[in-house]
């Protein structure tokens, strides 16, 4: 009976908001406008972080990364997202569902180690500022960055090799918006407690330790700021790592709640995600990444500054 009940996955249905025609048409307007926002704010982040040398320091290579990840992030579930919501067929196929669960996966790991680095950076650029051209050196935060992927690369390559090698019942219907890889995992008809420490190894090492070196890092950072005698010298140095203190605050709020919130059994067991959980994923999967271009331009006038040069120069060429 247990192997009658196995098949080969050719096809998941991704069942998102089917059954509610209007949800389906006012999300897909919602998310169209801020995948645009997305792309213009991140895009311009990593155009201007090229194109000024002003912004040629470690901490705007760093956000020129984020930014880079945001829409490559966004652009793994989005699009096929908005088509789904306009069209009557909802599949995915086994191995567009693996690359997207790769994908989605790196990008997410390759971003919580970047935000660890970040932390590194404004640390040593507070704490440390005569040693700063040293210390974040050019032969230190490239290879930081580049450190940063290939944690994301090889973590989600091991997670979605050992998850699409499981065995799948012949219900294939994933009651998500994408191919998360939790959902997916859950459909297995084999034991997945291997799985699931893998992940939790994973979670410990790429998610809670950058969160630890974080925290460490804005412990030093403040205590190191409230030994500034004057309020413009804390005001000063409170601004350079506000935007990304706000950026990981988000981040990671965002992360935590979702994750590690209590779960009823009856909630565990349902077929249906919550009205909340599903409110939260998008948060989680589509404002973040709108956000983070917008605080960084609203918090940071390096930033104002060089969008408006750019702008400039674009409106004089003509």
């Amino acid at each position: 009976m247990e192997w009658e009940n196995q098949t080969i996955l050719v096809e998941f249905f991704l069942k998102g908001l089917s059954g509610h025609p209007r949800l389906e048409l006012l999300f897909f307007v919602l998310i169209f406008i801020i995948y645009v926002v997305i792309l213009l704010g991140n895009g311009t982040l990593i155009l201007i972080s090229i194109l000024d040398p002003h912004l040629h320091t470690p901490i705007y290579f760093f956000l020129g990364n984020l930014s880079f990840l945001d829409i490559c992030y966004t652009t793994t579930s989005i699009p096929s997202t908005l088509v789904s919501f306009l069209s009557e067929r909802k599949t995915i196929s086994f191995s567009g569902c693996a690359v997207q669960m790769f994908l989605g996966l790196a990008m997410g790991t390759t971003e919580c180690v970047l935000l660890g680095m970040m932390a590194f950076d404004r640390y040593v650029a507070i704490c440390n500022p005569l040693r700063y051209p040293i210390i974040m050196s050019k032969d230190a935060y490239v290879p930081m960055a580049v450190g940063s992927w290939f944690a994301g690369i090889v973590n989600s390559a091991v997670q979605t090799t050992f998850v699409v090698q499981l065995p799948f019942c012949r219900n294939n219907v994933i009651n998500h918006f994408s191919c998360e890889i939790l959902a997916v995992m859950k459909m297995a008809c084999a034991d997945i407690s291997g799985n699931e420490f893998l992940m939790l190894v994973a979670t410990i090492l790429f998610t809670l330790m950058p969160l630890l070196l974080i925290v460490i890092s804005y412990s030093l950072i403040i205590s190191s700021i409230l030994k500034i005698h004057s309020s413009e010298g804390r005001s000063k140095a409170f601004s350079t790592c506000s935007a990304h203190l706000t950026v990981v605050i988000i981040f990671y709020g965002t992360i935590l709640f979702m994750y590690m919130k209590p779960k009823s059994k009856e909630t565990l067991n349902s077929d249906d995600l919550d009205v909340t959980n599903k409110i939260i994923s998008m948060f989680y999967g589509v404002m973040t990444p709108m956000m983070n271009p917008l605080i960084y331009s609203l918090r940071n006038k390096d930033v104002k500054e060089a969008v408006k040069h750019l702008l400039n120069r674009r409106f004089f060429s003509k």
